[in-house]
């Protein structure tokens, strides 16, 4: 207790953010602080399969209203969020005309600048990509950006390895990664492993004798010479060879998901549990069904590329596997708030890692849980 409360402090008094003052916490007890989602409070539907596949639907029959939150993508295309390279010339202006100063550094592969100019906090998610500037990066962490406040320097992570060169301003992509590949950014926080992940497709080790993946390391890598160059991953995932199994592998799942959920009565879908072959392997679950409804189609489309990344193998997880991607881990707490903003943490036990981001203001609400067995 003596030793949680003197990281607190220490915490508190630590740094001088351009968000304001930002703590961080470290402590070994199994129960981590701040708003929990309780497990009784979930339900969990019977799968949803196709080919290697399985989508566990996770529903809930109350939520808050996340109407306060707006997405990184909805932000950038409405220019309430203004994304730069670091060092970029010149002031960036607010929309009630203040002038916020630049940060006079030169640009950086790992680091970029972001304003918030509207009127509601914005929700980032590690793996969400940015399109443009220099590079293709993608968010490197979950975290809330509240209104006014100053430019954020933003920890992101490049995708598109190859190309440093003058782009057009960054965009809303539309896209995020595939788990490998979110993994390597969120748990890891490797930019070897992840320009590794978006080459390879997958960071799972195949079993021995698994049958072949539908999307091989050996068509990935044609794919690369002929239409992506620089590697880039959208236009990898978005090719000729690769982008119509990509769609069609999403259209049927879809197709599947949709007929499982549409008979719900006092519930409605808040996630989903992931399993590939047997094995159960990630999860990503919201405060509310409209905050997974904002993110399904792009988050759909990065487990069917993992999917198309594993091997073929088509034995289907347990209920009772997926069951246990709703439960609290027990294990040492990494924990980073900034007061009256958000709340993230992250607990590992074994090869499970978890990562949850609570939203403090207008009320304490988990807005984005993660869990996730990793590969590496």
């Amino acid at each position: 207790m003596e030793r949680t409360f003197f990281g607190a402090v220490l915490g508190s008094l630590a740094g001088f953010s351009s968000l304001g003052l930002l703590g961080f916490l470290w402590s070994s007890s199994p129960v981590p602080s701040g708003p929990q989602k309780p497990e009784s409070d979930w339900r969990l539907l019977d799968p949803v399969t196709y080919e290697n596949i399985s989508l566990f639907p996770v529903v809930a029959s109350s939520s808050p209203d996340t109407g306060e939150f707006v997405t990184l993508d909805e932000a950038l295309s409405t220019g309430d969020v203004i994304v730069r390279e670091q060092g970029s010339e010149g002031l960036a202006r607010s929309r009630d005309g203040r002038v916020i100063s630049d940060y006079p550094r030169g640009a950086s592969v790992n680091q970029l600048v972001l304003i918030n100019r509207g009127k509601r906090p914005v929700l980032l998610l590690a793996g969400e990509l940015v399109s443009g500037g220099k590079q293709d990066r993608i968010i490197g962490k979950d975290r809330i950006v509240p209104v006014g406040a100053d430019p954020l320097p933003l920890d992101v992570f490049c995708v598109e390895h190859g190309r440093w060169s003058s782009g057009a301003n960054f965009s809303a992509a539309k896209t995020i990664v595939h788990p490998s590949v979110r993994e390597q950014a969120a748990v890891e926080q490797d930019q070897s492993r992840v320009w590794g992940a978006v080459r390879g497709g997958s960071t799972a080790a195949p079993a021995p004798a698994a049958p072949a993946p539908r999307l091989s390391r050996s068509e990935l890598s044609a794919t690369i010479a002929s239409d992506a160059p620089t590697e880039s991953y959208s236009a990898i995932y978005k090719s000729r060879q690769v982008g119509v199994s990509v769609d069609n592998f999403v259209d049927e799942l879809q197709r599947r998901f949709a007929r499982e959920t549409s008979g719900l009565k006092g519930e409605r879908v808040v996630g989903v549990i992931v399993a590939y072959g047997g094995e159960v392997a990630w999860s990503d679950i919201f405060a509310s069904p409209d905050l997974f409804h904002q993110y399904w189609h792009k988050l759909l489309r990065s487990y069917a590329v993992e999917a198309l990344a594993r091997p073929t193998v088509r034995e289907v997880a347990s209920r009772d596997d997926a069951r246990e991607f709703l439960r609290r881990l027990n294990g040492r707490i990494k924990e980073e708030t900034e007061p009256g903003v958000y709340r993230w943490r992250e607990i590992n036990e074994g090869r499970l890692s978890l990562i949850e981001l609570d939203a403090l203001q207008p009320k304490p609400i988990m807005l984005h849980r993660l869990l996730l067995r990793r590969t590496s």
